[in-house]
């Protein structure tokens, strides 16, 4: 039985936008009020304005930008409640292998800090129009999933599954939460102990196409699994998201240059940093977005160079000319020639 909750006019017409930009909030500086271990190796932030000046209303699949105690510029999801105005709420894993933003937001920043922040688009929204829904979250994945869930929630006439994987119960972030919830009976919550052989079979849930849309977010291999098993689906029911996705077998990090034709530079990228953060420091603008390989706004010319493609956007026939310079690195080490 579906349970309908009511909800202002204000928010009727936040939750119907298929899209929405925190870019114009002209943010500068959060706070952070709390930070809390919600899991094994995750923890949440809440950000609130130091004025303490309501935050502009965002809409779940939303992310914002910042800058860590290490000088790298991250993605992070926001995770809710989405109707809170007097703060935001990120939730980071730990990731010791991976390129240095989430050890040094977690080891780094404390409850009082301030951090640099900024406005991103809405990459991964939900489709205002659609009445079902089905949520796929793997581990980290969960945070703009779980955002969802409590969007759809408040909903009238709208119905949604959720279906969260991760390793164990200690892994599992928003737990508690997820089984408190007046939603709970539609969540489904699978543990693998990390055993890939025990991984969430999804194919009775993507088995038949319906008009319900799909959403996931998760490691690759997750993401993976549903891209293979909604290949019948209609394409533009099929949504992903990947900040936080697993290193998917690449190489470790390692230094390499960057040559820049156009602007005669060239510029030695350390394995803690990525090539967009290295052009930035050089003063060369390049646009981008999410900086997690997802959403494609950092596309720049490839000339010459062997390529460690780690994005999820470009098509294996234009790998051969482009490069996500947000998370691509040099395969060999050996440099990468840019058409900037």
């Amino acid at each position: 039985m579906i349970t309908v909750y009511t909800f202002s006019s204000l928010w009727a017409l936040v939750l119907t936008m298929s899209s929405f930009s925190l870019a114009t909030a002209a943010l500068n500086t959060l706070q952070v009020r709390r930070k809390q271990r919600i899991a094994r190796d995750i923890v949440r932030f809440e950000l609130i304005d130091p004025s303490g000046a309501e935050l502009p209303v965002w809409t779940a699949g939303a992310h914002i930008r910042l800058v860590t105690p290490g000088g790298h510029t991250r993605s992070y999801s926001l995770c809710g409640p989405v109707q809170a105005r007097d703060h935001w709420a990120i939730a980071v894993k730990r990731d010791a292998q991976g390129r240095g933003g989430s050890v040094s937001l977690i080891d780094g920043v404390h409850e009082g800090d301030n951090l640099a922040i900024s406005g991103g688009d809405n990459l991964f929204p939900l489709e205002a129009q659609a009445q079902q829904h089905i949520l796929i979250a793997g581990g980290i994945g969960i945070t703009p999933i779980y955002a969802m869930a409590q969007t759809l929630a408040l909903m009238p006439n709208t119905s949604f599954q959720m279906y969260v994987c991760s390793r164990d119960a200690e892994a599992t972030a928003f737990l508690s939460e997820l089984q408190q919830a007046p939603w709970h009976d539609r969540v489904q919550i699978h543990h693998d102990g990390g055993d890939p052989s025990q991984s969430l079979d999804l194919w009775p849930v993507l088995e038949t196409p319906s008009a319900a849309h799909v959403y996931c977010c998760g490691p690759h291999g997750l993401m993976d699994s549903v891209h293979d098993m909604s290949g019948h689906w209609p394409a533009h029911q099929i949504h992903f998201e990947s900040f936080g996705a697993t290193n998917h077998g690449w190489a470790d990090n390692q230094s390499f240059d960057v040559v820049l034709p156009l602007s005669g530079l060239r510029l030695t990228v350390p394995p803690e940093r990525s090539i967009l953060e290295c052009l930035r420091s050089a003063g060369v603008a390049v646009p981008s977005s999410c900086e997690s390989g997802t959403c494609g706004s950092c596309k720049v010319g490839l000339l010459s160079g062997e390529v460690e493609h780690r994005d999820m956007v470009l098509l294996p026939e234009e790998r051969a000319a482009h490069i996500m310079v947000c998370v691509s690195r040099s395969h060999s080490g050996g440099p990468l020639e840019l058409a900037l």
